[in-house]
């Protein structure tokens, strides 16, 4: 099963890599994916640092198809709402979506999503 890496945890991998140990072991599996959202997160921040190898790595990672459906995000928020959880943006909130459409795991060090599985229902690493 592929793993879309969240904004997250390549920050910490590209910073000190502390707290994404299996981050190395999904790369060599090929079991990573990324897309577009995650990407204009983080490829910004990487063109500021001149990181042109890395952002050519990262364009080069499977990218899933963003199809996002906007009712399903508005009760996404209502559930999330509703349960008290009031920080959860909306960035996330499709993320989430994304995996959730392409059947794939969450790999994060956000907190958030931790807190919207238990919600919603959906396996993260």
């Amino acid at each position: 099963m592929s793993v879309l890496i969240d904004t997250s945890v390549w920050i910490d991998y590209f910073r000190s890599g502390l707290n994404c140990e299996n981050l190395d072991g999904l790369i060599e599996d090929n079991l990573v994916v990324t897309n577009d959202l995650i990407l204009a997160e983080l490829i910004p921040f990487l063109k500021l640092r001149k990181q042109h190898e890395i952002i050519e790595l990262l364009n080069n990672i499977g990218k899933l198809t963003l199809a996002i459906d906007w009712d399903q995000i508005i009760e996404f928020q209502y559930l999330c709402l509703r349960s008290g959880l009031n920080g959860i943006g909306i960035p996330d909130l499709i993320i989430f979506q994304n995996a959730q459409q392409n059947r794939v795991e969450i790999y994060s060090l956000d907190k958030h999503f931790k807190l919207m599985n238990d919600i919603l229902d959906f396996s993260t690493l």
